[in-house]
């Protein structure tokens, strides 16, 4: 074996890690074609003849541990075997002949009947002639004639691929993030192994949560990859924190996951990404143009839109338009897949599938296992470089993103604009799927807000006071984490949720401490026999007038109605009487009617609305002869899909529930609130518990909802018929809002039957409109003039208990006139989602730290400066859809004032106006801006 080339084979149904001098050296996965390692490139008489090696196994294979299907729910009693584990002699000769006679072969294939594809299938022919097993000294030959097919050249006009290795890790799916920290590992390690080979192979990675583990877990590996990226091999793309869901996550979080995911890019690598990195993501938020360019990216990747069920979206290349005018150049390859294996058909396809022909002549290639790692392998390396420029197929190049883009750019002028937001047609049961790690995500999004406000105010006010800067950063982590795109969906086995509700419980428990702490420093300590003094918080930019619950003593329920100032503070007077008391009413037919001198509800009952009027101008919101807040149950069987597709067809099993269990009755009709109760059954297992809250001053009728679910492939909805005429509906995504069709006139129409949107949506016409709000709602239909809210699925892969279980969350109904946003829709579903918060404390005089005069501008976020303690970051965004100017005012010793973008980097090109009442600012619709202040 002296000279030979000899290598550990090993093939298993696990995955499994190679360890050598108590380093990885080297991952196997049978499914990623990676089944044997090195020991020797050429085994030498004066090397050592023995080594100890060891394989550290995963339960898993590439795609987790589900039985009969990919997505089947992990099997715990599923074995695993081992085929071989063999000490080989490699023939490299062997191999490169086979890979010649693969890609002729694929060529004649693709290519029948065609001329080139007759050339091939001579060429192979004769190397069969030539070859002789029997004879290795006849390779060469046959080799040969192989080389001179593949060294015939392409014309210079033809398509240019631009191949990057790749390898999409989802951070968690059928595997638990602790598993994930092993796939990085196992993947990236043979990636290195791969480059030290092959000088010219460029590999991008993103993620950085990803680089954050390898860093923490293998620093050895780490290292070496820092020496690649410097290289120029490895190259960190994407910019964010992780993958994330282009739907869900609030606007801040979008920020977030680029500031995260930028600065640790910065930190480790020396720069920015330059391209924002979403492959495997189930839609695109319209907000994201202008989230990517304020964090210093200009150009975007995916290919999930090549899943569309239903329409074929028209480019590969184009510019991407915001909701805002913000455009960001955007490349889908053309191939639809980011993991292709570098065959023939791979590059045939991405020529022929290029709808931008003639716009565009180069294409991204990403070649690669992925998704459970893997990632690229020599014979995909070898197949490429045997085509880099062989006539009849497109051009290759071992490239970059950045080559890629530049290409892209310099030849743009003929490039085609879409406007809006990239609608995925498809995997729209995300939307609902795993209610709890929505409401999760919802609440720990509102939590992490109010801690950063709460903090700021008593950084400001309090000396003792330390901002907690690191803790913040962790348990921002883990929220940004929980937002990958098969988590925040839903789309994750068992042991994912169970790892999430977990990290929303740390966030809650932890993030609730430093709130209160942050509250105390805001007022003074009771003094004896003050009693129970309290004082309430306010974190939204507009003073609230609202019923709040006290701290029950006694077992009594107390509430008072508290003003508290924009983004401040106030003392709670229990005395404080509203305008209108809250009456309700229990009929002699058994219906009831609630009151506050702004609403008035008439409820069955099955506690639904028969009718709600508008009392200011006697409007009826419901529909006549229909009734609002009916719960509705389908059938839900999705093709494939389960966790993550609804079917269209699932509208045609519409049933809606009816029996009581306990009628409604009254439970609270007093000056501050008023309530009905009532108890359905949804099934012999399942049923709704329902609380119809009207509150004073309030104008909104509030449903606190309490669910115990125990069904099979159903969908649970609330419909509300309204008393509305309109083509449209507007819905609220990041940083703004906007509108969908309400009829199904064509197939882009028909497409969204099921459509997200985050806090509130609403329906009007002209004079009149409703808005239904929710605390931990993402999935929508509105209909014609039906307003639904989707409340629970109950999928059975890859979770077979998905949404098993009892759950709670609040929607509401909003009726009001003239539009949404003069009638501050906006505002009451932050109040909604954002409520007071109530602590010990005495308050001498209320305070307001932050204002803004105008409606449409708000105030989105005041946190810590990342690079100053000194500083505030304070983010501001047009709601309306307008151009405006403002006023933010401030209360607190303002020194000095800058613009900067989202990454905190201040922008001297724009300067601050600062006048006697504040900082005056000017926006366009939509337009986000961050303001870094200098506090003296």
């Amino acid at each position: 074996m002296i000279g030979m080339l000899l290598a550990l084979q090993w093939e298993s149904d696990v995955e499994g890690m190679v360890w050598r001098d108590q380093q990885p050296v080297q991952g196997l996965t049978k499914e990623g074609e990676k089944t044997s390692y090195v020991l020797t490139e050429c085994l030498k008489d004066s090397e050592p003849h023995g080594i100890t090696l060891y394989v550290e196994l995963a339960c898993n294979g590439l795609f987790g541990a589900g039985n009969g299907s990919m997505i089947a729910a992990p099997d715990p009693n599923r074995k695993f075997t081992l085929q071989k584990a063999e000490l080989v002699v490699f023939n490299r000769d062997v191999r490169e002949l086979l890979t010649d006679f693969e890609m002729l072969v694929d060529i004649v294939k693709i290519l029948e009947g065609e001329q080139r594809g007759f050339q091939a299938l001579f060429t192979a022919n004769e190397m069969v002639n030539l070859c002789d097993p029997a004879n290795p000294s006849s390779f060469a030959a046959a080799q040969s004639l192989a080389q001179k097919f593949f060294a015939q050249k392409n014309g210079e006009s033809q398509h240019v691929v631009h191949a990057m290795g790749h390898c999409h890790i989802d951070s968690a799916w059928l595997w638990p993030y602790e598993e994930t920290i092993r796939k990085c590992a196992r993947s990236w390690v043979t990636v290195i192994r791969l480059m030290e080979k092959n000088p010219e192979f460029v590999f991008t990675c993103s993620q950085a949560q990803q680089f954050q583990w390898v860093k923490s877990w293998y620093p050895n590996l780490f290292s070496e990859i820092k020496q690649f990226v410097q290289k120029g091999q490895f190259i960190p793309v994407g910019g964010t924190w992780v993958e994330m869901d282009g739907n869900l996550p609030s606007g801040e979080s979008m920020v977030r996951q680029f500031l995260h995911g930028q600065n640790f890019f910065k930190d480790e690598f020396a720069h920015y990404c330059k391209e924002f990195w979403l492959p495997d993501t189930f839609g695109y938020s319209a907000q994201l143009p202008q989230i990517m360019k304020g964090c210093g990216i200009s150009r975007f990747l995916t290919q999930k839109i090549s899943w569309n069920l239903v329409n074929t979206f028209p480019h590969n290349t184009f510019f991407w338009e915001g909701i805002d005018g913000t455009q960001v150049l955007t490349h889908f390859p053309p191939g639809n897949s980011y993991e292709m294996k570098g065959k023939v058909e791979d590059l045939i396809n991405t020529v022929k599938n290029n709808k931008d022909k003639g716009r565009a002549n180069h294409s991204g290639f990403l070649f690669g296992f992925g998704d459970g790692g893997g990632g690229p392998t020599q014979l995909m390396l070898d197949r490429l470089q045997r085509v880099r420029d062989t006539d009849c197929l497109p051009k290759v190049q071992m490239s970059s993103p950045d080559v890629l883009f530049s290409q892209l750019e310099s030849d743009s002028s003929l490039l085609c604009t879409w406007v809006g937001e990239l609608f995925l047609e498809l995997h729209n049961g995300t939307y609902t799927t795993q209610a709890k790690i929505k409401l999760g995500n919802r609440q720990c999004e509102a939590l992490l807000h109010d801690v950063e406000v709460a903090s700021c105010l008593a950084l400001c006010k309090t000396d003792s006071f330390k901002y907690p800067a690191c803790k913040l950063q962790e348990l921002w982590r883990l929220l940004l984490l929980n937002q990958f795109h098969d988590v925040i969906p839903g789309s994750c086995i068992e042991m994912v949720v169970e790892d999430a509700l977990k990290y929303y419980d740390e966030i809650c428990t932890t993030g609730s401490r430093l709130l209160l702490a942050a509250c105390e420093s805001l007022g003074s300590t009771p003094g004896k026999g003050a009693g129970s003094s309290m004082a309430v918080l306010n974190t939204l930019p507009w003073e609230r007038t609202e019923v709040i619950l006290l701290p029950a003593e006694d077992a009594q329920t107390r509430l008072a109605l508290v003003k508290v100032p924009s983004v401040g503070v106030a003392q709670v007077t229990e005395t404080a009487e509203p305008k209108d008391s809250v009456s309700v009413t229990m009929m002699v037919d058994g219906t009831i009617m609630m009151e506050n001198g702004l609403l008035k509800a008439k409820i069955d009952q099955t506690g639904r609305l028969m009718s709600l009027l508008l009392l200011q101008t006697n409007r009826e919101t419901i529909f006549e002869g229909c009734l609002g807040n009916q719960f509705t149950l389908f059938d839900d069987v999705p093709l494939y899909w389960d966790a993550w597709d609804v079917m269209d067809y699932h509208l045609q099993t519409r049933k809606p529930v009816i029996e009581v269990i306990e009628p409604a009755k009254v439970v609270r009709s007093g000056t501050h609130q008023g309530s009905v109760s009532f108890l359905l059954s949804i099934s012999g297992k399942s049923t709704i518990r329902q609380e119809i809250v009207l509150d004073a001053c309030c104008p909104y009728v509030k449903f606190n909802t309490q669910v115990d679910w125990e069904e099979s492939h159903k969908f649970l909805k609330v419909e509300f018929p309204v008393q509305v005429r309109s083509p449209n509906a507007t819905y609220e995504i990041q940083f703004g809002h906007l509108q969908r069709p309400t009829h199904r006139n064509t197939s882009w129409d028909w497409a969204r039957f099921e459509v997200w949107g985050h806090k509130w949506a609403d329906l009007s016409e002209h004079g009149f409109g409703v808005a239904l709000l929710n605390d931990s709602k993402y999935g929508y239909s509105i209909h014609e003039n039906i307003m639904t809210l989707s409340l629970l699925r109950a999928p059975k892969a890859p979770d077979a208990n998905a949404d098993m279980g009892h759950h709670n969350f609040t929607y509401a109904l909003m009726p009001h006139t003239g539009p949404f946003q003069d009638a501050l829709v906006i505002q009451y579903a932050y109040n909604l989602n954002f409520p007071l918060h109530v602590f010990h404390g005495v308050i001498s005089e209320p305070w307001s730290a932050f204002s803004v005069n105008s409606p449409a501008v708000i105030l989105e976020t005041v946190k810590q400066a990342e690079s100053r303690e000194n500083a505030l970051l304070i983010r501001l965004c047009e709601s309306h859809g307008s151009s405006v100017t403002t006023t933010l005012s401030t209360s607190l010793p303002l020194h000095k004032a800058w613009h900067c973008d989202l990454l905190e980097r201040p922008d001297s090109i724009i300067p601050v106006s600062k006048t006697t009442s504040g900082i005056s600012l000017t926006f366009k619709p939509f337009q986000i801006r961050s303001l870094l202040l200098i506090i003296k």
